[in-house]
């Protein structure tokens, strides 16, 4: 093929399958590229994923989620209209700033005309009804969400209560145009309290005539106006971060900043937020893919909506910027659990929204000296840190629940066999996400911010390991993660170890520095010991038959006997998070055989199955894993997930993100391997990010690759697994039409790429392509699979 039309007809896609009810049309293979870009209308493909309603949402557990990463809210049809305020730092319970109700749009909710959407593009959810439309957004720059309304009839007078519920005590003021609930408390009761004075501060005003504002009740205030004169009025709620003072000052000096806004600030911000991730449009025979587009782009946007603030919106796997159900919380509120945030990190990573991770580095690294405080005083004075798996806001190891009788500590020699009382390896974890990050972005700032906790941790696993006779490094009394609970040698701490060395080693290394340090982990490195290996057969004890064998598989621990606490799989946790295992390699048919008689199959809404298959490269696994947890857990029209209590969990949804992003392109060890776990009847125009500022853009159709695009960040040796395996596969720059790799049928392709540049990969047997630009056509109805759905039917 000449390079000319090599260039004119190679890359990226176009999703001809749109999301429907009936049957799957002929896809025609087309590409997206053409003079060096790559080009999709980003509006018109997120859009589709918005959350039709076609009836109101009138429960709480019907809320749609809105936010603008540190103010969130839950929004629902009761009385016309309901909606809570959320914020993340009203520590140490998480509790709501107050609810608003709005009866008079009951004209909306309560019309036989009645629709209504989640407008992901906008960032906000939209209403109309019997001749009244009401938008509600959050906005970006100042902590106050807004309902605009039209179509009121200026003749009937308008009410909003703001409220809170007992027990809370707030203050209830008023200065002639603002309603307010104001409170402020003490974390001075549970284990390991800051101290700190914390509060809420919620205030209410509207932009209509005739406004009036009243004492309701011992925790309400109600404001009253009429419409202007053409019938629309604007209603402003807004909440700060509140610690104290005067409220209202703060409430004044809000207020008056966000009535100048104009409605179009808020969707700047989203516009802007949505050039950056990469995208995916999705089709297969039966719809599932397109359910799974819709709730991975629904991941996305909650993960903006909640998570910009100092530290992170969502604990315990769940989305508590979105609560509808006052200051009711499942899990202890003031303590964040590494477990449930890992998969939103990945997520975000793959999806090349790096900022949205800043909150949870921020947690680990701005605690770091309490944990090290904490480490001296718990775990026998050894240096280093032993990062707690459920850690308080605040650095320390209590996990305070109301479930239980005294509060638990975790990283805790001096605390009884517990759940993570001994979980050793989440500082490690902590570090090594560091690590894809700064390998995904090349900040070095970053890197140089955050290594004292890579540092830290590996310090802490030195210390607390022994040697044997035989000099092998080995970690006993600890803790499986919630397995396995004080085992010699967890296969969690083996994978850390293996995973964060080379990783301090080389940031030491980049950042000049602790060579001695990094000295001792290459000794160490030579001496950790193997996986441990137990017969299928015979799961109990530990087997001398090699990784080789038909019938072995990785264990828990050394102490494969011992009792089991928790439905997680710790022999999967080296394919991920820990990358010690991929798609290839030397133990990859272990870790197959590992993950097919894995003791918990799709066990929780938070299992990483489907992203643990993906890295295997089990394309039926990871879908069928996939389907069967969103068929188990995806409960709320939101998109969101449902598992213990009446929450919404994201976790379900991060994790679905995470997998797909796997399954299309992976990047985890510096090969870029191409549809690793696509399912062969799936079609895509997906865009997923890989190491160094790069990205890799990917035309699928019905499970064949056909053309691939890779987006450089810095200059280095590009190392990608052939697409096509056997063939001849051609190389060019986009934009120059230079050929940098001419006919290799290698099974690793490596070619010398330029900083922010672009390159085709093409197959000698494909035939040329027409241009077509990926588009999508805007969500009309909801979307089911089974009894699942997203939005609401008649």
């Amino acid at each position: 093929m000449k390079i000319r039309s090599y260039c004119n007809a190679v890359l990226f896609l176009t999703a001809v399958l749109s999301f429907s009810t009936v049957g799957v049309h002929a896809q025609v293979e087309t590409t997206a590229w053409q003079d060096g870009r790559f080009h999709i209308d980003r509006q018109s493909v997120i859009e589709r994923s918005d959350i039709v309603l076609e009836k109101p949402n009138e429960s709480p557990q019907e809320a749609m989620p809105l936010g603008n990463g540190r103010l969130g809210i839950g929004l629902w049809a009761q009385d016309g209209y309901t909606v809570q305020l959320n914020r993340a730092d009203t520590f140490p319970l998480r509790l709501s700033p107050g609810q608003v109700v709005v009866p008079g749009l009951k004209q909306i909710t309560q019309a036989s005309d009645y629709a209504g959407r989640v407008n992901l593009y906008n960032g906000e959810f939209e209403e109309h009804g019997g001749g009244m439309t009401a938008t509600t957004y959050v906005n970006d720059s100042f902590d106050v969400m807004a309902i605009d309304v039209t179509g009121a009839d200026p003749k009937i007078l308008q009410t909003a209560e703001l409220r809170l519920w007992s027990p809370r005590k707030p203050q209830v003021l008023s200065n002639g145009s603002l309603g307010i609930l104001a409170e402020t408390w003490l974390d001075n009761k549970e284990a390991g309290a800051s101290g700190e004075t914390f509060g809420s501060l919620a205030t209410i005003t509207a932009d209509g005539a005739d406004l009036h504002i009243e004492k309701s009740g011992p925790l309400s205030v109600r404001i009253s106006f009429h419409p202007r004169s053409d019938g629309s009025f604007r209603i402003l709620i807004g909440s700060p971060r509140w610690r104290g003072g005067d409220a209202l000052s703060t409430a004044s000096s809000l207020m008056a900043s966000a009535e100048k806004l104009s409605p179009e600030e808020h969707r700047a911000w989203w516009h802007a937020f949505w050039e950056r991730p990469g995208l995916m449009k999705l089709s297969s025979p039966d719809h599932v893919a397109e359910y799974f587009e819709n709730l991975r782009m629904i991941d996305i946007y909650t993960a903006a909506a909640e998570s910009r603030d100092r530290l992170p919106g969502s604990q315990a796997g769940i989305g508590d910027l979105f609560s509808s159900i006052r200051d009711e919380h499942r899990w202890g509120p003031s303590a964040y659990w590494h477990w449930n945030l890992r998969m939103q990190v990945s997520a975000n990573i793959g999806a090349g929204v790096f900022e949205l991770n800043d909150s949870y580095f921020n947690l680990y690294r701005e605690n770091l000296d309490r944990v090290l405080e904490w480490t001296k005083k718990h775990m026998g004075k050894r240096p280093g840190a032993c990062m707690p798996e459920t850690m308080r806001f605040n650095g320390y190891g209590w996990e305070n629940e109301a479930w239980i009788p005294a509060a638990a500590m975790n990283c805790a020699q001096d605390f009884h066999p517990y759940y993570n009382a001994r979980t050793v390896s989440t500082g490690a974890e902590v570090s090594l996400w560091i690590w894809q990050q700064y390998l995904y972005t090349d900040d070095l700032e970053f890197l140089r911010k955050n290594y004292p906790v890579m540092r830290e941790s590996a310090q802490f696993l030195v210390a607390y390991a022994t040697h044997d006779v035989n000099g092998k490094l080995h970690t006993y009394p600890s803790n499986a993660h919630e397995t396995k609970w004080d085992v010699h040698d967890p296969t969690t701490d083996i994978s850390a170890m293996r995973a964060l060395f080379p990783a301090v080693i080389e940031a030491a290394t980049i950042l000049n520095t602790d060579q001695e340090f990094a000295g001792q982990l290459k000794k160490e490195i030579a001496v950790l010991p193997a996986f441990p290996l137990v017969k299928i057969s015979e799961p109990k004890a530990l087997t001398d038959e090699g990784p080789d064998s038909e019938d072995t598989i990785i264990a828990e621990s050394h102490d494969p006997a011992a009792e089991s606490h928790n439905s997680e799989n710790i022999g999967l946790e080296p394919a991920w998070p820990y990358g010690l295992i991929g798609d290839d390699g030397a133990l990859h048919a272990l870790e197959v055989r590992t993950f097919l008689n894995r003791p918990n199959k799709n066990d929780d809404d938070w299992s990483y199955d489907p992203e643990q298959a993906a890295r295997l490269g089990l394309a039926d696994e990871f879908k069928s894993s996939a389907l069967a947890l969103t068929k188990k857990y995806q409960a709320y029209p939101s998109g969101l997930a449902a598992f213990m209590g009446p929450e919404f969990y994201v976790e379900q949804v991060g994790v679905l993100t995470d997998a797909l992003q796997s399954a299309l392109v992976q990047d985890y060890d510096g090969l870029v391997r191409i549809a690793p776990a696509w399912p062969k009847d799936w079609s895509a125009d997906g865009t997923v990010y890989i190491q160094h500022g790069g990205k890799v853009n990917v035309q699928v159709r019905e499970g064949k690759i056909v053309t691939v695009g890779i987006e450089t960040g810095s200059a280095r040796t590009m190392r990608v697994r052939s697409p096509w395996p056997g063939e001849s596969v051609e190389v060019v720059d986009a934009r120059t039409s230079v050929v940098v790799l001419n006919a290799s049928s290698a099974p690793v392709l490596e070619f010398p790429a330029q900083a922010a540049s672009a390159y085709l990969l093409r197959a000698a047997s494909l035939t040329p392509l027409s241009f077509e630009a990926v588009s999508g056509t805007r969500a009309t109805r909801p979307k089911t699979l089974g009894s699942r759905s997203i939005g609401i039917a008649k």
